[in-house]
């Protein structure tokens, strides 16, 4: 999945979710306001046929099994917040817009991450090309490096490096899995528990609630940080919903930060995979088949 789809996936249902905000606040009923959007954004037509409000949780969450990949866990989420919004009784349009702004964190962040990579991508391609340069600039040369493929020597060389290459490609594809990845949802268990109390229910409706969401949308919303928030607010005696949601934008801050610091180091790891696979592999495809052929045209006679 290329940076710009899986961005692009996630600003758009950003959009669709404000474009669902500010219907719902204007009073439109849920149903309508997921009919103007579908009309407007392109969005699956879930409200067609329906009979409940209470049935666009379920709708969402089928939208967000069958959703492109990068638009997936966006809509998985908004399966969430709405079913945890429609269960507790909690104000629909606040909660849209904050999922909306959550959702474009999210986006900005994959932003980030992409741009930072660029380079070292960029770098990691050019480099694994090594080989093959120096396989045709045997052939430029005038050298018939074709003939020497077929040689013992040759052929030990031709294995052995497009093994080497194989193995490179293999690593370097790896390491850049490893620096995009990136909770897709992180915080989301502290604002879905938000939202909940913000209903005005108590904390184990809450909590049952929030469990709900999760496993109709298909999202693990086990988060030790929910507890730990709760049990402090009731031991000072403050609101729990502001403390959630200041937890939940510092998990995302977090994550933002661990997402820019492995996209840093991948540039020095990319060195390991070139010194270890690539530079040999130029060295058996390019140097020692040249090195063969010239030899073989120099040879002088005995």
């Amino acid at each position: 999945m290329s940076g710009a789809s899986r961005v692009g996936g996630v600003e758009h249902v950003a959009g669709v979710v404000q474009r669902l905000a500010v219907l719902t606040g204007a009073g439109i009923p849920a149903a309508s306001a997921w009919r103007h959007a579908a009309a407007s954004s392109g969005v699956p037509a879930i409200a067609d046929e329906l009979e409940s409000a209470q049935d666009l949780p379920a709708r969402l969450a089928a939208v967000a099994g069958s959703a492109p990949p990068e638009e997936r866990s966006a809509w998985s989420v908004v399966a969430a917040i709405w079913s945890v919004a429609t269960e507790t009784g909690a104000a629909l349009a606040p909660t849209l817009h904050r999922t909306a702004d959550v959702l474009r964190d999210l986006a900005q962040s994959a932003r980030e991450v992409d741009t930072a990579l660029a380079g070292p991508v960029a770098t990691s391609r050019i480099v694994l090309a090594l080989p093959l340069v120096g396989l045709l600039l045997g052939v430029i040369l005038g050298f018939d490096v074709a003939a020497v493929f077929v040689t013992v020597p040759g052929i030990a060389c031709l294995v052995s490096g497009g093994g080497l290459i194989a193995l490179g490609v293999r690593w370097n594809r790896g390491l850049i899995r490893w620096a995009r990845t990136q909770d897709a949802t992180p915080g989301i268990a502290l604002d879905l528990t938000a939202t909940a109390l913000s209903g005005g229910t108590s904390i184990d409706r809450a909590a049952r609630s929030v469990a709900a969401s999760g496993a109709l949308a298909g999202l693990d919303l086990r988060s030790q940080e929910v507890d730990e928030v709760l049990g402090f607010a009731s031991a000072a005696g403050v609101p729990a919903v502001a403390l959630l949601r200041a937890e939940a934008d510092e998990q995302r801050r977090r994550a933002r930060a661990d997402a820019a610091s492995r996209a840093a180091r991948l540039e020095s790891r990319l060195l390991l995979p070139l010194g270890v696979c690539i530079l040999p592999a130029f060295v058996l495809l390019g140097v020692v088949p040249t090195g063969i052929a010239i030899l073989s045209s120099t040879a002088l006679p005995v």
